[in-house]
């Protein structure tokens, strides 16, 4: 136990921890066909939270630990320009209706769930919680401690919008036609964050590149636009 205590307080200990649980959770999925609703974010996060109940590790232990694999989050969110940049010109050509889609896709997704959960009878702090639920976590949390809500909630509730995101995505676009990879990609942007835009990748270069373009639009737009929309219906 006392060797264990040693270990835990180690970096490299849930580096590895994370890794592996990804590389697992990878296996599964494509195991059940890259069905989202196993999306490996999903399982891996699962798995961790199993691994730290039964090693009785607190979640500042684990974070301490894995802030490196945190740190490269950064990079890999700029190295979604790349794909990016190879279709600027097609982005150019589509702005003004990339721009509409993003501005109508943020406020909807905030208005319904804000709608849901008066409907349902929230307390106003779940309520503000659930407001952020279409942007990516980093941008979320920040939003939801802006306003009042709860962060961690807010974690929580982004990860079920993108894994029902992607699991809802190829059934609409099926319906509705939608073979275009760029309007898929955005679209997985819109609705499901980063999760979604990993998963637009499975259609090629081009979608994950509107996906992230999409991301970031979103995720930006949200946070200047939401907390006036706090205050204009009265709930902040």
């Amino acid at each position: 136990m006392d060797l264990w205590v040693h270990f835990q307080t180690s970096p490299l200990v849930w580096i590895i921890v994370t890794i592996l649980a990804f590389m697992f959770a990878s296996w599964v999925n494509r195991l059940a066909g890259r069905t989202p609703l196993l999306h490996p974010v999903v399982v891996g996060l699962l798995l961790i939270i199993g691994v730290l109940k039964l090693t009785d590790t607190s979640y500042d232990t684990y974070k301490e630990g894995a802030q490196f694999i945190s740190f490269l989050l950064g990079p890999a969110v700029v190295a979604l320009a790349v794909p990016l940049y190879d279709n600027l010109a097609r982005v150019r050509s589509m702005l003004v209706p990339l721009l509409v889609a993003c501005t109508v896709g943020a406020l909807v997704a905030a208005l319904t769930a804000i709608a849901v959960g008066i409907w349902l009878d929230l307390s106003m702090q779940t309520l503000l919680s659930l407001a952020p639920k279409s942007v990516t976590t980093p941008i979320a949390i920040g939003i939801a401690d802006k306003i009042g809500g709860y962060p961690s909630l807010t974690a929580g509730l982004v990860l079920i919008t993108g894994a029902l995101g992607c699991l809802m995505s190829p059934c609409i676009c099926k319906l509705l036609r939608v073979n275009d990879p760029a309007i898929r990609g955005f679209s997985l942007g819109v609705a499901a964050h980063a999760m979604g835009t990993a998963y637009a990748f499975e259609y090629g270069a081009i979608a994950g590149a509107f996906g992230g373009l999409a991301m970031g639009m979103t995720g930006t737009f949200t946070a200047f636009m939401l907390p006036p929309l706090i205050s204009l219906l009265g709930l902040g």
